[in-house]
């Protein structure tokens, strides 16, 4: 058994997938709307067919309510390994709000980013990787 989507809640799902695509570098997997709704995913380009992301709205008081309780506790909504957390955050520094920079913790790298969709975001290295 593995992990195939995960989901977050975003204000506006044209800007996140503009952001997850364009400053994370995601590649969009699924896009496809059925009435009012939209089903859309993003993936990394390191894994296409591994783990989705869903870019779901946030237009259900429940949806909005859980992303709106993360932000509020200062939770990420979502955390993504990187073998090289100081060349993301150099790539993506320019066009992401970084709420922490890297630095370092007991067992991993860790900085963490505003989605500019309501979430925050972490990115670890674990020190395994380094």
């Amino acid at each position: 058994m593995k992990i195939n989507l995960t989901t977050i809640y975003v204000d506006d799902q044209e800007k996140a997938l503009a952001f997850y695509t364009d400053v994370v570098g995601f590649t969009k997997k699924n896009d496809f709307t059925n009435g009012p709704y939209r089903w859309l995913t993003v993936a990394s380009p390191e894994d296409p067919d591994g783990t989705e992301l869903q870019l779901a709205a946030n237009d259900s008081p429940h949806g909005s309510a859980y992303q709106h309780a993360l932000r509020a506790q200062n939770q990420p909504a979502a955390m993504f390994a990187t073998s090289d957390i100081d060349a993301d955050y150099e790539r993506m520094n320019d066009r992401a709000n970084f709420t922490m920079p890297p630095f370092d913790a007991p067992w991993s790298r860790v900085a963490t980013f505003d989605d500019t969709c309501g979430n925050l975001v972490q990115l670890v290295q674990l020190k395994a990787w380094q």
